[in-house]
Formats: structure tokens, sequence, C-alpha cells
């Protein structure tokens, strides 16, 4: 069926109006597109023009120091995954039984409830760098039966000890959100204490606390260049020994493109859930 002439001529008002009046919003995003620009040229005008470009240029951004280290950093990167893989699933597992622990109701569990408060402002407080040395170096120098000089297995309990703190309190706020209702409503159909929690009150806090969680995995995937200092090989200590052979940095800058890479879609998804949640709270409050 052939387009009649009304018909064209009205798809071609609509045409004409949408680019009179664009959707709300066009005009922002078109000016802060356009300040952003600008500013970037500024900035990169100034730095090209500084009187030390071409000294920073070819110590930090070497074409063929790039080309040539990228495979050997890149490779290094797996011990990395290895590390955040490894740690991930402890963290969530021991945060998660932190968080319950230290929301035990009752003066007869407030022993456990101190203990668990302890230890979690010890390793908040404590910065990261520093529980790696204790632990890397403090643990061998014990000289324990059955635990010898392994590495990577102190990298994974340093980061283990350290994140499931602050994973734990991501837990416990999501169990607080959980309105008394929902615990009193369990008890009163018969279900005990614990089971109140695992199955009314823990499955609502998990989900409250996705985004959060994800934050607290992107700053644990960056902590796992840490390790390098206690003797672990991976990429941030390949990158050092990449440097010392050639006396350029562009190796750092080789590292921080690749966890670039990774953590930026990372903050986006946690962005986009962020966003979704907030969509389904408003259209549940209407």
């Amino acid at each position: 069926m052939n387009d009649s002439g009304p018909t064209r001529k009205t798809r071609s008002k609509r045409l004409s109006e949408a680019l009179r009046h664009p959707p709300p919003g066009a005009r922002e995003v078109a000016i802060a597109t356009t300040s952003t620009i600008v500013l970037l040229v500024v900035v990169a005008y100034v730095v090209v023009n500084s009187a030390g470009w071409e000294r920073v240029q070819a110590t930090f951004f070497s074409a063929e120091v790039f080309r040539v280290r990228f495979e050997q950093t890149l490779a290094a990167f797996s011990v990395n995954i290895q590390l955040f893989l490894t740690s991930q699933v402890l963290v969530l597992i021991v945060g998660l039984l932190l968080a319950v622990l230290r929301s035990l109701p009752g003066p007869v569990f407030f022993p456990i409830r101190a203990g668990v408060t302890i230890y979690i402002d010890i390793m908040r407080g404590v910065p990261s760098i520093l529980a790696i040395f204790i632990v890397g170096f403090g643990i061998p120098a014990l000289r324990l039966p059955g635990l010898g000089p392994n590495p990577f297995l102190y990298g994974v309990v340093t980061l283990t000890f350290i994140w499931s703190a602050y994973v734990a309190e991501v837990y416990r706020a999501g169990i607080d959100s959980v309105h008394p209702s929902q615990n009193a409503a369990a008890r009163s159909l018969g279900l005990s204490a614990s089971q109140s929690m695992r199955y009314v009150v823990l499955p609502q806090a998990v989900r409250r606390v996705i985004p959060p969680l994800l934050n607290d995995s992107i700053g644990l995937f960056k902590d796992t260049a840490l390790v390098a200092f206690i003797g672990v090989v991976e990429i941030f200590r390949r990158a050092q020994i990449a440097q010392a052979a050639t006396f350029n940095f562009t190796p750092y800058l080789i590292v921080a493109a690749i966890f670039l890479a990774l953590t930026i879609p990372m903050s986006r998804f946690v962005d986009w859930l962020v966003a979704r949640d907030r969509q389904r709270q408003m259209a549940g409050s209407r």
C-alpha cells in the first residue's frame, strides 16, 4: 500500500517539529558534550606544549616499549585474576558469616559481637599494604609446621581478612534494612531464629546489597596488585621488572590500561544496577 500525500506531509511535519523542538535534556547534553571537548582540548594543548612533554612522552608513553612489553605484562595478569577469584569467594562467605555473628541478638552473644566488631575495626583501620606486609612476612617468620614460603597463599589470606571486614558491614546494612516485621512474621509461622535469618531475612538483605558488593569487588580487584610487595609475580611486579630493565615507566601505563579496561565496565554495570533498583522502588511506591 503506497503512502498517500497527506501521510507523507504528516511525517514531514512531525520531523520538522522534532528538529525545532528537541526532546527535553538534549540542549543540556549538547552543552555538556561541547564543554567537555573544549576542556579536553585545552588540557591537551597545555600538556603537549609544556617544556617537559617530550621527556614525559619518551618515559611514560613509549610506543616501542608498549609493543614489546604488552604481551608479557598481560600474561602476568592471569595471576591477578586467580587472586581475585579465590579471594572473592572467601570474602563473600567470611563477610556474610561476620555479619550474621554481629547481628546475633541478646546479651549472651555480646562477646561474639564484640570480637567481630573489634576484628572489623582493625581490618578497616589498618592500611592494606601494611596488613599485607604483616601477614606476608610475619607468618613465614613464625616457621609454623606446614606453612612454608607461599606468597600467593598469604596474599589471598590478607585480601580475605581486609575485604571481608568491608563486605561484612555491607551485609549488615542489608540485614538491618529488612523490616523487623518480616522476622516477626516468620517466627509467628513457627520458624526458629536461625531459620528466619536463613530463609526470610538473608535473601532480602543480599538482594538489596548487590550493587555495593560489586563496588567492593572492584576495590578487591585493584588491591590484588599490592601482593607484589610480598613476592607474587603478578602484573604490577612484572611491570616493575620491565621498568628496571628498560628504565622506562611505560609498563606501568600498560598495567593501568589493563585494569581500566576491566574496572570501568564493572563500574558502569554497578551504576546500571543502582538505576534499575531505583526505578523498581519508584514503581513500587506508586
